[in-house]
């Protein structure tokens, strides 16, 4: 395969991607995140209105080097390549050096509109912060025993009531700080603070 070619082909692959990109964006299409699994509830210290192990999650600012940026630099790099290849008659080397020198500037370019225009760090959300299970939050009706009541928590930074069960059965009072262990047809089965915290000294 000769340069031309080479670099024909690389143009149109970093084309035809960069648009299949943006027409997939424009549709709203994204991919589906894989389930997310708790096998235990862990040691950690929390607060009313918040979750049990809420830590920060992503990055300050995307990668450099990301879907986007290499389609840039693929078109660029091909189509410059292409065009000096066909009509400057210039040396394979120098061409190469040229074409990947444009490439880069036309990825930094995309770079820059991704991380400083489109580029959001709300939109970067945790899925931690929207999973029921390990809020934290305070029992707002009481929970008889064996019998229900009802619970306040935050989600995604919305206050949220649900109905709630204590978790052995035993009943908890109002205004009691409690812990979300499990969520079975629409009902919060819930575990004191001061009893998780009792069960994460001893062990």
């Amino acid at each position: 395969m000769s340069w031309t070619a080479v670099y024909l082909v690389c143009f149109w692959l970093g084309f035809s991607l960069s648009a299949v990109s943006w027409l997939l964006g424009a549709a709203g299409t994204h991919v589906p995140h894989l389930p997310h699994a708790h096998p235990h509830l862990p040691h950690a210290h929390g607060h009313a209105g918040g979750h049990i192990d809420h830590a920060q999650h992503g990055a300050d600012s995307p990668s450099f080097f990301n879907f986007a940026t290499l389609t840039a630099f693929l078109a660029w790099f091909g189509g410059t390549g292409y065009l000096l290849t066909r009509y400057a008659g210039l040396w394979p080397l120098l061409v190469l050096g040229g074409a990947v020198l444009v490439g880069l500037a036309g990825a930094s370019l995309m770079f820059v509109l991704v991380a400083k225009v489109l580029w959001s760090p709300d939109e970067n959300l945790d899925p931690d912060d929207y999973d029921v299970i390990g809020q934290v939050g305070v029992v707002s009706s009481p929970i008889r025993d064996g019998g229900t009541g009802e619970i306040l928590f935050s989600l995604g930074g919305t206050r949220r009531v649900a109905g709630a069960r204590s978790d052995d059965g035993h009943a908890i009072g109002k205004g009691v700080e409690i812990v979300i262990v499990r969520y079975e047809k629409g009902l919060a089965y819930v575990r004191t603070w001061a009893e998780l915290s009792a069960d994460s000294a001893r062990t």
